[in-house]
């Protein structure tokens, strides 16, 4: 399922960051390509674990931990410390699916990929090109979304970064292992739990439907989790 989440990032937020980043030393994106993944790369990204990298993935990861809206879609036990790309004068990312299980540089620490994130740090109008496309069920679905938005999608999925033509695309991109590693499961209780907030709105907290619900909830992501 594809989850956008609507302003991880303030405005202000996203102009902080962009400060920053333009002022970065970018290198090619080879560096961190796989074998098959370098066929059809072409991009630029930050160095890990360094400065302005390393703040920035911080600060996201702080801002992450306080949205209830990610957290009830991806229910993280683990992520991957955000990375930073960016394309331009005809970059792009062909057809690839990220690897199922990531070492984190320097740590003696690996995160299964469950799901993907990419948080867009450059306004649709900055740049002509540049779609994330993910293959599913349904077809192909191409993102490109506001400064500040991420959209969360299977790991699993197939997907591309089309070419950018015009400006440039520069995004935050990372992945999350989830308490709930199927992806089945956790849809359903990302619905549920949506609805849950929902009719509390209307019914209330203290009604007793509504406590049924939520411990049905509970009951099933004890069931589901591993910790």
């Amino acid at each position: 399922m594809l989850i956008p989440i609507k302003q991880v990032l303030s405005k202000d937020e996203v102009r902080q960051f962009r400060n920053h980043l333009d002022a970065a030393t970018w290198q090619d994106g080879l560096h961190t390509a796989g074998t098959l993944a370098s066929a059809v790369k072409r991009n630029l990204q930050l160095e890990d674990g360094v400065e302005p990298a390393l703040s920035l993935g911080n600060h996201i990861l702080r801002k992450l931990a306080a949205n209830p809206a990610f957290i009830s879609a991806a229910l993280p036990d683990r992520i991957y410390p955000p990375k930073f790309n960016r394309y331009q004068d005809g970059g792009s990312y062909g057809a690839h699916v990220d690897s199922a299980v990531m070492q984190v540089p320097g740590m003696p620490i690996s995160v299964r990929s469950d799901l993907s994130a990419t948080l867009f740090l450059a306004e649709p109008e900055e740049y002509d090109g540049g779609e994330l496309e993910i293959e599913s069920a349904f077809g192909i679905q191409a993102v490109k979304l506001e400064a500040g938005d991420m959209v969360l999608y299977p790991s699993s999925s197939l997907h591309r970064v089309t070419p950018v033509t015009r400006g440039a695309r520069i995004a935050s991109f990372f992945w999350i292992q989830s308490m709930v590693g199927d992806a089945a499961a956790r849809t359903l209780l990302f619905d549920l739990d949506q609805a849950i907030q929902g009719l509390t709105d209307t019914l209330g907290r203290d009604n007793r439907d509504l406590l049924k619900l939520t411990g049905i909830y509970h009951n099933l992501l004890r069931r589901w989790a591993m910790t």
